[in-house]
């Protein structure tokens, strides 16, 4: 399986406040608040949720093809991403604007207070994803519309949808920004939408429609649960959920639904039962939490394999062994 991941590519200034941001926050004064939180750590990392599933997905021996725009800075960071086994020939380099910034301060209950620049990230709008699709080798089975540009999650959509591509819609960050009609085009037709929890209620409100509404349009809607899993919904199915993989110590929750996004898209690449796949992208959403920054953790296959073993039984441990050989 072909996969092209549409999505912004940043660079994330991540910070830790000792703190806890609602012991700063006056319940009378929040129509003006001024406040400044004394960090005690930061982290320059690599990020974008475009780029964090490429790369999610290289690790796991698949070579993904990142579609996206980024700033003249670009050069170390898609050095970085190509010696993953990310193709990065599709990026649009912006002679003008610096890569996407993401700068995000997270308290002690992991509470996240973030701010997002766009910079070249603007730029993706022009990518055409036909062109995209026509130089590659063997076409594109699956493109996944991460949160991006929005005209370019517009364009990238409905570009797929005339192509034949099945198009992943995982629009999260952009929710807040669509109004009703890009929302709905966004989801209406996808083969598979990815929603946190609170995502979801958000996108329901968004669209206007019902979750049966939803699950009418699209062929599975995945919901990211935090500490709670994940659920897999499908018309006229009960729901499936799939309990998360204990974790040891949160360092970071960054990135960790991007490397939920990888381990399953990985698995129905592979032609995995979806909750195999949910599976393998608990395990590694572990991984990532365990880690600080979206890119820098490590993946062995003998710790996910004994993660997996631990969660969910020696079965299902030996039933993914085969197709974890591709990790590195």
């Amino acid at each position: 399986m072909r996969i092209a991941v549409a999505g912004s590519i940043a660079t994330d200034h991540l910070m830790t406040f000792p703190g806890r941001f609602p012991d700063q926050l006056l319940a009378d004064r929040l129509d003006k608040v001024s406040l400044s939180f004394l960090a005690d750590r930061l982290e320059v990392r690599r990020g974008g949720v475009g780029a964090n599933i490429a790369y999610g997905l290289a690790r796991l021996g698949l070579t993904p093809l990142l579609v996206g725009a980024a700033g003249p800075d670009f050069a170390e960071y898609s050095a970085w991403l190509r010696a993953a086994g990310v193709d990065t020939t599709p990026v649009r380099l912006s002679a003008a604007l610096h890569t996407a910034r993401f700068i995000c301060t997270t308290d002690a209950d992991q509470n996240q207070i973030a701010t997002f620049y766009a910079g070249a990230m603007a730029e993706a709008r022009h990518i055409d994803l036909a062109a995209v699709a026509g130089r590659a080798a063997r076409g594109l089975d699956v493109v996944l519309v991460g949160a991006d540009d929005p005209e370019a999650m517009l364009r990238h959509t409905r570009t797929a949808h005339r192509l034949g591509v099945a198009v992943a819609a995982d629009p999260s960050q952009q929710l807040a920004r669509l109004d009703r009609e890009q929302v709905r085009r966004l989801v209406d037709g996808a083969w598979l939408l990815f929603t946190n929890e609170y995502e979801a209620a958000l996108l329901r409100e968004r669209t206007g429609w019902t979750e049966r509404e939803v699950l009418e349009r699209v062929g599975r809607w995945v919901v990211t649960l935090g500490a709670g899993g994940v659920s897999v919904a499908r018309s006229g199915r009960r729901p499936t959920t799939v309990p998360a993989v204990p974790v040891r110590r949160i360092a970071d929750p960054t990135g960790a639904g991007d490397a939920f996004r990888a381990g399953f898209l990985a698995g129905l690449a592979w032609q995995w039962p979806q909750e195999r796949a949910a599976r393998l992208g608990c395990a590694i959403a572990a991984v990532v939490l365990e880690s600080t920054g979206t890119q820098e953790y490590e993946l062995v296959a003998a710790d996910l394999i004994g993660r997996v073993e631990a969660a969910y039984g020696t079965a299902e441990a030996r039933a993914i062994e085969p197709r974890l050989a591709g990790v590195r």
